[in-house]
C-alpha cells in the first residue's frame, strides 16, 4: 500500500529475464513479474486519486474511500493486497484514467469514478474493518470485487446511490425503493468460503451472489482462481453487467479445468509452455451462461489485456486439451504485457503491414511480438504432449501443432530481428526466442505430421497475400495493400491436424498427402471463379508440393503476382 516505505527501482535478474526471453519463466520470475505489476498498479491509483480529486460526485469522495482502504490494509495486508492486485481492479483502473484522457467511453464518469467507493468496501470486509461510505448502485446491484454481488430487492432501477456501512465482516446497504422508500439488506459475504462450482449450487439467496471459484488440488493445498462472472470490469475494457452463469455451466467449467490442469501438471521444468495454473488470476467465461447447445471441442474465442495481469478471457470450449493449451496461451500474453510495462521492447510505429501466421490481417510489430511470444509457448505445449503421447495418433496430433507453431513463431522472429525497430532489451527477447526455436526446429516429428505442418502454413501465407496483398504499382515501396480485404476465416489450420481417412474435398486430399488429386480439384474450382483465393492458394501449394522447382518457389513467394490459373 501507498503508506509503506518508497522501494528501489525495480532491478530484474539477468536470469530472471533471461528464463523468460526463451519463452518460459519460473515461479521466481512470475512472483518479480507480479511484483512489477502491484507497484505499476499503485502508480496508476496514486495518478487516479490526484484526477478525481475534483470531481463532483454523489458518492463519497475519494479521499474517503481511500481512507477506509488504508485502514483495511494496515489490519489485513494480504488480503488488500490481493484486492489491488485483481485483474478487474487494474482493468477499472485502466479505463476510469482513460476515461479521463478522452479516449474511452461508458456510463457516467461519476459512477465508475465510484467503483474507488465499492472496492474500498470489499476492503473492509476481508479486513474486517468499519467503513460508511456512499456507493453507487446499478439496478440495485453492488459489485463487491473478489466478493460478489450484492442486490437490494425493490431498489430503484438504473444508476442510484447507496450506503454500505461495514464492521466485523458484516455489511449493511440501504438505498432508495423503487416506492419512494428505502430498502436495506444485511448479509455477511467475508464470513463465507468462496464457493466452487456445483451441480446444486444456483443462486438461492436474492441479495447475495458470491464469487465462484476453479478450484484444483496441489501439494501446498487446494488453489482457488475466480470464475469471475460478476465484476463489471472483468472484460477487456468497457464495463459489463453481471452475466450469471447456471449451475450447469459452472460446474462443467469446474470439470473442465481439473482436467486441463492435469494436463498441465505433468513434470517437465520451467520451459515455454509449462506454468504453474495457479498464478492465474481470473477465468472469465464469454459467451455462453448455460450449457446448452453443446460447447463446441476448439476455443472460438479467447483474450487477455495488459492491465489485467493473469486474467483470461475464454469461450468454454469443451475439450481440456483446448482449454489447456489456451491457458498457456494467454498466459503468455500475461508475461509479455508485464515485460513491456517495466522495458521499452520496440519502436512500434503501428503500421499494421506484417504478416502474422495465425491472423487474417496485417499486423503491427507489438502484434507481431506478442503472437510470436504466445506461440512459442503453445509450440512448447504440444512439444511436451508429443513427449507423453500414448499411441500414434495422439503423438501425430501433438507433433502437427509443435511443428507448425514453432515454425510459424520462427518466421515472426526472424521478422521481428531483421526490421531493426528493437530495443537493446527487446533484440535479447527476441533472441531468446530464436534459439528456442531453433533448437526446437531440429528435434525430429512424425514425418506425416510434419508434412501436414509444412503444407498448412503454406497454404496460411498463400491465402494470406492473396486476400491482403495487392501486385505493386510502379514506384511503390513495399507490400500494397488490397482495398477490397476482408476477414476470413483460416478453416485449414485444424483441419490438417490430423490425416483424413476417407479424403473427399480437395483440401483433405492434399492432407491425405495426394497432391495430384487435389490440384486437379482445384483446378475445376478455378475453371469457374481463377482468382478465388482459398481454391487459388490449394493449387499453388499443391503445384509446389508436386514440383519443388524455381518457379513454384517464386508463386509461393509473391502469390498476388500470379494472373488467373494458366492452363495445365
Amino acid at each position: 500500500m501507498p503508506s509503506e516505505p518508497r522501494h528501489a527501482p525495480f532491478r530484474m535478474p539477468e536470469r530472471l529475464f533471461a528464463e523468460l526471453a526463451a519463452g518460459g519463466g519460473s515461479a521466481e520470475a512470475v512472483a518479480f513479474l507480479e511484483r512489477a505489476e502491484r507497484a505499476r498498479r499503485l502508480l496508476l491509483l496514486r495518478t487516479l486519486l490526484d484526477r478525481l480529486g475534483t470531481l463532483r460526485t454523489p458518492h463519497s469522495p475519494a479521499a474517503e474511500a481511500w481512507d477506509v482502504l488504508k485502514e483495511a490494509a494496515a489490519a489485513a495486508p494480504g488480503p488488500v493486497d490481493r484486492l489491488l492486485l485483481a485483474p478487474a481492479t487494474g482493468g477499472w483502473l485502466a479505463h476510469v484514467l482513460r476515461r479521463l484522457h478522452g479516449t474511452a467511453s461508458g456510463p457516467p464518469l461519476w459512477a465508475e469514478a465510484g467503483h474507488l467507493c465499492a472496492l474500498a468496501v470489499a476492503a473492509a470486509l476481508r479486513a474486517g474493518t468499519r467503513a460508511d461510505l456512499r456507493v453507487p448502485l446499478a439496478d440495485g446491484g453492488l459489485s463487491l470485487p473478489g466478493l460478489g454481488l450484492a442486490r437490494l430487492t425493490g431498489a430503484e432501477r438504473g444508476l442510484t446511490v447507496a450506503r454500505a456501512r461495514t464492521s466485523g465482516g458484516e455489511l449493511t446497504l440501504s438505498g432508495p425503493g423503487r416506492d419512494g422508500g428505502t430498502v436495506a439488506v444485511t448479509i455477511s459475504p467475508a464470513t463465507q468460503p468462496l464457493p466452487r462450482p456445483t451441480p446444486a449450487g444456483p443462486d438461492t439467496d436474492p441479495a447475495w451472489s458470491p464469487l465462484r471459484t476453479l478450484t484444483h488440488p496441489t501439494p501446498a493445498g487446494t488453489v482457488a482462481i475466480p470464475l469471475e462472472d460478476l465484476d463489471p470490469y472483468r472484460d477487456l475494457d468497457d464495463p459489463l453487467p453481471p452475466a450469471r452463469l447456471d449451475a450447469g455451466e459452472a460446474e462443467a467449467w469446474q470439470r473442465l479445468f481439473e482436467e486441463a490442469v492435469a494436463l498441465l501438471a505433468a513434470p517437465g521444468g520451467e520451459g515455454p509452455g509449462r506454468f504453474d495454473p495457479g498464478a492465474i488470476r481470473a477465468v472469465v467465461p464469454w459467451g455462453r451462461t448455460g450449457t446448452l447447445p453443446p460447447a463446441p471441442p476448439t476455443v472460438l474465442v479467447s483474450a487477455s489485456s495488459g492491465d489485467s495481469f493473469g486474467a483470461m478471457v475464454i469461450a468454454r470450449p469443451s475439450c481440456p486439451l483446448a482449454l489447456a493449451e489456451t491457458l498457456v496461451h494467454e498466459f503468455q500474453h500475461s508475461k509479455l504485457a508485464a515485460l513491456l510495462h517495466l522495458f521499452p521492447l520496440l519502436d512500434d510505429d503501428r503500421e499494421e503491414r506484417y504478416y502474422a501466421p495465425w491472423r487474417p490481417d496485417p499486423r503491427h510489430l507489438t502484434g507481431l511480438l506478442h503472437g510470436a511470444y504466445a506461440f512459442t509457448g503453445v509450440a512448447g505445449f504440444w512439444r511436451d504432449r508429443m513427449a507423453v503421447a500414448r499411441g500414434d495418433g495422439a503423438a501425430d496430433l501433438a507433433g502437427y501443432h509443435f511443428a507448425l507453431r514453432r515454425l510459424q513463431s520462427r518466421l515472426v522472429v526472424r521478422t521481428l530481428l531483421v526490421e531493426g525497430r528493437l530495443t537493446p532489451q527487446g533484440r535479447a527477447l527476441v533472441s531468446g526466442l530464436a534459439r528456442t526455436l531453433d533448437g526446437w526446429l531440429r528435434e525430429p516429428v512424425p514425418h506425416a505430421a510434419l508434412t501436414r505442418a509444412r503444407t498448412a502454413a503454406a497454404l496460411h501465407r498463400t491465402e494470406w497475400r492473396l486476400r491482403n496483398v495487392a501486385p505493386p504499382s510502379s514506384g511503390s515501396d513495399g507490400p500494397r495493400f488490397r482495398p477490397d480485404r476482408t476477414s476470413w476465416p483460416d478453416v485449414r489450420t485444424h483441419a490438417f491436424a490430423a490425416r483424413p481417412v476417407a479424403p473427399d474435398t480437395a483440401d483433405e486430399q492434399l492432407a491425405a498427402g495426394d497432391a495430384a488429386a487435389a490440384l486437379a480439384r482445384y483446378a475445376d474450382q478455378l475453371a469457374t471463379d481463377p482468382a478465388e483465393p482459398h481454391a487459388l492458394a490449394g493449387w499453388i501449394v499443391a503445384r509446389a508440393v508436386l514440383d519443388p522447382g524455381r518457379t513454384t518457389r517464386r508463386m509461393l513467394a509473391r502469390p498476388e503476382l500470379l494472373q488467373p490459373l494458366p492452363s495445365g
